[in-house]
């Protein structure tokens, strides 16, 4: 990452959203839009990048508050089982 680039604003820094935020700031984007805005200045307005916006937009873009929580939950639950997985049985030898 360029750092005069971040230290100018140019680049936004990483931050992790809660399904709630992610909610929200969605809703004010789209209110931002219908007034007239352009998709990449409601971002910046709701301080997230377009590409956050947009892969928001994709994951949890009609889903209500209770389903986008649930939607991250089974996100993490699936990431966990795929570790798992991964592991070697123990005491099983391969001959």
């Amino acid at each position: 990452m360029d750092t005069d680039a971040f230290r100018k604003g140019q680049v936004m820094a990483r931050k992790r959203h809660t399904p709630e935020q992610i909610i929200g700031k969605l809703r004010a984007i789209e209110v931002h839009i219908n007034a007239g805005m352009t998709a990449e200045q409601a971002a910046r307005r709701e301080e997230i990048s377009v590409q956050s916006y947009c892969r928001w937009r994709m994951e949890c873009g009609g889903l209500k508050l209770d389903q986008a929580k649930r939607f991250k939950e089974l996100a993490k639950e699936n990431a966990r089982l795929k570790v798992v997985a991964r592991r070697p049985i123990s005491g099983h030898s391969e001959s």
